[in-house]
């Protein structure tokens, strides 16, 4: 355990990494399943739901409980209601509220309000709700609710280790989320025979930059040429947008940077420094074509190896191995 903190605030920073990777997480699979039923296309025109499976690496949770192929009805059963799977918006809301609920003494009361009532809202959701609101106004209202969290954390909540903690998780749950997207979605498509340009192939990688919250800021920069390599530069390297690879990176090494600097935790954080700096490194020296025509696939998995490596890193470093942080880390896709 790290000598510069007590037990105590080894346990909020904790806590507070695992609130936010948890609320990243419910906003970004509530933007997914939204996009992949109005988007996303197998090549037969179905939704391509088995892909939701594969970006969380989900395949065999499901299949213990539904039977394969994947159907919107059992999907959105799975990742929205069922209190069983631990990637599930109910389960992940439910464990956001008990990290919030361990650092209580920290976060502000609107946080504590705002959470509450968010998880109890999803707690208390069924099936008829889903098909009463539809999948999109329930997915909107999911969104909303994370990004008033956000919103609300971002002006209430005071700048000391808990905050730097709480954006060390967000930080790190965005990097891992965007080279899952990237991966599965560019290996579905790759295969797919289309032609390039053409109207379905346009709308299937647009598809990609709206699961990613990022089709209006791309269209900014490429408003006519949609490429998969245009995309794919796009997400990983852009420095201008919030979920980018690139700039979730150098927020993860801003974060580390104030922990050393202003906390005098220079011996722990340094490891760790080391690596998001040699992380970083390999992704400035290449270009998007670059990564693609090497593996794009290669390169993704050594990425999220080295954010599962980076987590449990900084686990080590900072707090003890404690029956709730086992727990988190066995809901986290592995």
């Amino acid at each position: 355990m790290l000598a510069n903190l007590n037990t105590l605030l080894s346990r909020y920073g904790e806590s507070m990494m695992w609130l936010a990777r948890y609320m990243e997480r419910i906003e970004n699979l509530a933007r997914i399943l939204e996009v992949t039923e109005a988007f996303v296309r197998n090549p037969d025109g179905s939704p391509g739901w088995e892909s939701i499976l594969q970006i969380n690496s989900d395949e065999e949770r499901y299949a213990a409980l539904y039977t394969l192929p994947a159907t919107e009805e059992n999907i959105l059963a799975f990742y929205i209601t069922e209190s069983t799977n631990p990637t599930s918006i109910r389960a992940m809301a439910h464990m956001a509220r008990e990290n919030a609920r361990s650092a209580r003494p920290l976060i502000s009361t609107e946080m504590w309000m705002q959470l509450n009532i968010f998880t109890q809202s999803m707690l208390e959701l069924s099936t008829p709700d889903i098909r009463r609101d539809g999948l999109s106004g329930l997915c909107n209202r999911i969104k909303q609710d994370c990004q008033t969290h956000f919103g609300v954390t971002e002006g209430t909540l005071y700048r000391d280790q808990a905050w730097l903690f709480y954006l060390l998780g967000k930080y790190l749950e965005r990097s891992d989320q965007i080279t899952r997207l990237i991966d599965i979605r560019y290996r579905t498509l790759l295969p797919d025979g289309e032609i390039s340009g053409s109207q379905m192939d346009l709308t299937q990688w647009g598809s990609v930059l709206r699961s990613a919250a990022a089709y209006h800021a791309f269209r900014r920069l490429q408003p006519v040429t949609t490429t998969p390599a245009n995309v794919v530069g796009f997400l990983l390297k852009n420095e201008g947008f919030p979920r980018s690879l690139m700039l979730n990176l150098r927020q993860v090494e801003s974060t580390l940077n104030a922990l050393s600097t202003h906390y005098n935790l220079r011996h722990q954080c340094g490891p760790l420094q080391e690596r998001i700096i040699n992380l970083r490194a390999t992704l400035e020296d290449q270009t998007a074509e670059d990564i693609i025509s090497r593996g794009l696939h290669e390169y993704m998995t050594y990425i999220q190896d080295e954010l599962a490596a980076l987590q449990a890193e900084v686990s080590v470093t900072f707090w003890p191995l404690t029956p709730v942080m086992t727990q988190q880390t066995a809901v986290s896709p592995q």
